[in-house]
């Protein structure tokens, strides 16, 4: 779900080769509904949700593992996306994530890197509609991915609202871009790479236009940018260009993609930037197909899912006692066992992360680490999560302890009570940071009544756990979600 266009891939892959199902493009310029104040604004809302509707029309029978919807710099930008990510889910049938820029750099170069192999030192560039992304990197492991806040759509309306072209304009256009870019100019240098890729939208439209007019081959030039600014500017506005190859969905942005290509091959020193085969949507689907068969391997993890090395990145980052951090996990995936013993291997995942993660918070601060936690891992980069994943992890670890009422948005979904009760619950149970009784606990459940059982003389034992435990009691109480009750 980008910010010009939103698109539906469909693919299958057999041993490593991939086939194209279906392909399902619509331009929505949700990009463009962004008012001000940051708001997504009502008939941009809705022109997405229509697409989505007409998507999930295609999707019908699809089982949710098998999906994947993700949202780019719009979604990130606005200040009401979580209202229209709840309209929008309703709509497709599936949860929409929105993903950071460097997780949309990462996943761009993902489907570069499968779909177009190379051992060469490669910088591969997505220009979006409000962001774009450059990765540096190598075979199939990306180096540096940055994403920077410029895309075709955001820099159309600022410089050539109107649709008038002028030089001014451009020049304007071009310094407000190589602002923007200037910090990339070390990560990205020219030594540092061999070829240059261009994937996605902006680049695959001005190539198809070189390539139409006899320009170019469909290769990317400086020459033959400033041909296509010229051509522009001798139209003098959008309704007037008449160049062949460009699509008409493409005519209001043209004049500020050709401003950040330009900017980019100038100000990096790019000869000529090649079509990529691949794209995000394509970075997706490898991705998924990743998960599922580490899901399907359990434990013993053959090709990986990205996320596990992330959370280990960020164990060793913040100095985690990983002693404390495991005690707590096998405690906490235990107790949901109990509570949802057919959970989705997503949630056992996203449980098993927030107990490994729940003390990150302790580098910044012992005095309310919890909510040192959750900021971090609200506000972090971490590669294979989204944004929205790391949000519902950060609130899982925001509800490690204390009162419930800071929820309560999020306590309104049933299946996060649960992961919060069995992340408390370990929590509890593991606060003297020694060996555990894995047996000394165990939990019925009925409905929202909820048992906790301990071990004949283990209450007698443990005198401060059990106080611990009558706290969790009344706390739930007062939250009126579920009856939990102890039974020595």
């Amino acid at each position: 779900m980008g910010s010009n266009s939103f698109r539906l891939e469909i693919a299958q892959l057999e041993q490593g080769r991939y086939r194209r199902i279906a392909y399902l493009k619509e331009t929505v310029r949700l990009g463009a509904g962004l008012d001000a104040n940051k708001m997504l604004t009502e008939a941009a809302a809705q022109r997405g949700l229509d697409c989505l509707q007409r998507f999930a029309q295609r999707l019908d029978g699809f089982v949710p593992q098998q999906v994947r919807a993700v949202a780019t710099q719009t979604l990130r930008e606005a200040r009401n996306r979580d209202a229209f990510l709840q309209r929008a889910r309703t709509v497709l049938g599936h949860p929409v994530e929105v993903i950071s820029g460097r997780e949309e750099a990462r996943l761009i170069y993902a489907g570069v890197a499968r779909l177009q192999p190379s051992e060469l030192p490669r910088l591969v560039i997505d220009i979006g509609g409000r962001s774009t992304e450059m990765i540096l990197g190598r075979g199939r492991r990306p180096i540096t991915a940055e994403s920077f806040q410029v895309g075709s759509v955001s820099l159309s309306m600022r410089f050539f609202p109107d649709g008038k072209f002028s030089a001014e304009a451009f020049r304007a256009a071009q310094v407000a871009c190589g602002a923007e870019l200037e910090e990339a100019l070390q990560p990205f240098a020219p030594g540092l790479w061999r070829e240059a890729l261009g994937s996605s939208g902006t680049v695959g439209a001005v190539s198809q236009l070189l390539a139409a007019s006899g320009i170019t081959d469909g290769r990317i030039t400086p020459a033959a940018l400033r041909w296509c600014i010229e051509q522009c500017l001798a139209a003098g506005h959008v309704d007037r260009i008449k160049l062949p190859g460009l699509k008409e969905d493409r005519r209001a942005v043209v004049a500020g993609g050709l401003c950040i290509l330009y900017t980019l091959v100038m100000q990096f020193g790019i000869d000529e930037l090649l079509p990529a085969k691949g794209a995000l949507r394509q970075g997706v689907i490898f991705d998924l197909a990743e998960r599922l068969e580490t899901a399907e391997s359990g434990r013993k993890v053959r090709v990986g899912d990205i996320r596990e090395p992330s959370v280990k990145g960020l164990q060793q980052r913040f100095d985690v006692d990983l002693a404390q951090a495991r005690r707590v996990q096998q405690q906490a995936l235990a107790l949901y066992r109990q509570l949802v013993p057919e959970a989705e291997p997503e949630s056992r995942r996203e449980l098993g992360w927030a107990a490994a993660l729940h003390e990150i918070g302790m580098m910044v601060s012992h005095h309310d680490h919890h909510r040192h936690s959750a900021y971090l891992l609200a506000h972090v980069d971490a590669p294979g999560f989204s944004q929205s994943q790391l949000r519902l992890i950060s609130d899982l670890v925001l509800g490690q302890r204390g009162g419930l009422k800071k929820l309560d948005t999020r306590l309104a979904d049933s299946g996060f009570i649960w992961q919060l009760l069995s992340l408390r619950l370990a929590v509890i149970k593991a606060h003297a940071r020694d060996r555990l009784d894995k047996a000394a606990m165990r939990l019925q459940r009925r409905d929202q009544a909820v048992e906790l059982q301990m071990a004949p003389g283990w209450a007698a034992r443990h005198p401060r756990t059990v106080y611990l435990l009558q706290e969790e009691l009344q706390a739930w109480a007062r939250s009126g979600l579920l009856e939990l009750t102890l039974k020595a």
